[in-house]
């Protein structure tokens, strides 16, 4: 087994989380303690935290620094990692009693770290500040290991066509040397975004609290709220701001990290940057025209509407600020197509992803064009690079296999007595980390309704479409676990 998997470094790594999860845990306290309230659900979790860490880091003490993690060990680590932070992370709802059902907690807790957003609360102002906070830190968390999974690990791993990060620039050459000089630089990137959104927030005369606690859910693209009504009740400014910081949060990191490095060539000839305003934007205009001319509403507010509702579908957000059931039927048919998109390759966005649709319009276009000249040599470009054959059938075959699951995952629901409707958009909204769907799981509505094993199928399909696919379903074949 020592020969298949190195346990050591495992271990080594999964303790250095589970003792972030408990500084997190303990940062909670404070904020329990602002508001004088019960501290004990972080404290006890903190401890759980802090003890299993530290059997993982003894066992890894005598671990030498310079090994190298091999792709079957990284898998692992991925998914024990945000499985471990996912079952310790429900701890404080059940500690608290926010919470009490094992499953419902345990779903809130997958939402969170996954960035999706998808909730079974009921009435959330209810809760303690203490814990809407650690709900929203949570994504904040999740965000940032996201950033580090997709950037330095994902491309490591050859899987999903992450290996486009090679094509795009000779990042992936910088980051292998200097892995905690990126590593820095994008936690203060991430870092910048959060603060510079609380301040603007702030400036619209929302509270500090709450502030913050968007900003988290807004950066990381999560979408949880301290508010039952999302953004909603909140100032047109507010609503800005926040579609606004959901644009930035699902554009590549890539892209923040060249404008903090002052390659404003690099991004100017980035195609996923142009393609996903591209697509944004389009989108939006359609939505916009659908609201104007069907709901008479004023064309200032159909586009706000439009726009934020647009964006926080596609960056995979899932804040509301209106309920768009109530929109033509062609308006939130537009909006369900778009959970499919996803945001930009390294940002915090779930989904398919921009680069990869690129790559498949790439791929008809060409086919086309070989139709017509059969002996053309007609190789697919990114960024005026070509891409290799096994990178494309990469790609390809992620959509390919994105797909599959999303109907397996589809029919498992209906198969449990949920209506089409409400089944397929729950898959859709929790693969893609949105939050979100149609039917009974609409904007205005929440999960909570839905029988214990399809709260179970859906948590498992936020960390598979969390951790791409592949990272989570390899660890069930045959082929991983031998030699």
């Amino acid at each position: 087994m020592g020969k298949i998997i190195n346990l050591q470094i495992v271990f080594k790594v999964l303790s250095r989380n589970l003792f972030i999860l408990a500084a997190a845990l303990l940062a909670c306290v404070g904020i329990a303690l602002y508001y004088a309230e019960n501290t004990m659900p972080f404290m006890l979790t903190a401890a759980i935290s802090l003890s299993i860490g530290s059997l993982f880091f003894l066992l890894t003490r005598k671990q030498d620094e310079d090994v190298t993690i091999r792709r079957k060990d990284a898998y692992l680590i991925v998914t024990l990692s945000w499985l471990f932070m996912s079952i310790i992370g429900s701890l404080p709802y059940l500690f608290s009693g926010a919470i009490p059902n094992v499953i419902d907690a345990a779903f809130e807790s997958v939402s969170g770290f996954t960035t999706t957003g998808a909730s079974i609360l009921t009435d959330i102002e209810i809760l303690p500040k203490s814990i809407l906070f650690w709900r929203s830190l949570t994504h904040w968390i999740g965000g940032i290991g996201i950033i580090v999974l997709v950037i330095i690990i994902m491309p490591t791993l050859q899987i999903g066509g992450y290996q486009l990060f090679t094509l795009e620039s000779s990042l992936q050459e910088k980051i292998q040397p200097k892995i905690k000089a990126v590593g820095a630089r994008l936690l203060l990137i991430y870092i910048i975004l959060t603060v510079a959104e609380v301040i603007f927030l702030l400036a619209g005369n929302m509270n500090l609290f709450e502030s913050v606690c968007h900003s988290f859910g807004t950066v990381a693209t999560g979408g949880f709220s301290p508010k039952n009504t999302s953004i909603i009740a909140y100032s047109p400014y507010i609503q800005y701001v926040i579609t606004i910081f959901m644009f930035l949060a699902g554009t590549n990191f890539v892209i923040h990290y060249y404008l903090f490095k002052r390659e404003f060539k690099k991004v100017k000839e980035n195609e996923e940057l142009r393609f996903y305003i591209i697509v944004v934007f389009t989108i939006v205009a359609i939505v916009t025209a659908s609201l104007y001319f069907t709901m008479q509403k004023p064309l200032e507010e159909s586009f706000r509407d439009a726009f934020f509702q647009v964006v926080s579908i596609i960056t995979c957000t899932g804040f509301a600020s209106a309920d768009y059931m109530l929109w033509p039927a062609f308006a939130w048919t537009i909006i369900f197509f778009s959970m499919f998109l996803g945001g930009s390759t390294g940002s915090t966005a779930g989904g398919i992803k921009m680069v990869r649709h690129l790559i498949m319009l790439k791929n008809i276009k060409r086919n086309f064009r070989q139709l017509c000249s059969p002996n053309a040599i007609l190789p697919i470009r990114l960024n005026k690079k070509v891409i290799s054959d096994e990178t494309n059938r990469s790609v390809l075959t992620f959509i390919a296999v994105y797909f599959l699951v999303f109907l397996v995952g589809s029919l498992s629901l209906v198969l449990l007595g949920i209506d089409g409707e409400t089944a397929s958009s729950s898959v859709a909204t929790c693969m893609a980390g949105i939050g979100p769907g149609i039917g009974t799981v609409g904007p205005v509505s929440n999960f909570a309704h839905l029988p214990d094993l399809g709260k179970i199928i859906l948590s498992f399909l936020m960390l598979v479409g969390r951790l791409e696919i592949y990272t989570i379903i390899v660890l069930f074949s045959g082929s991983f676990w031998s030699r």
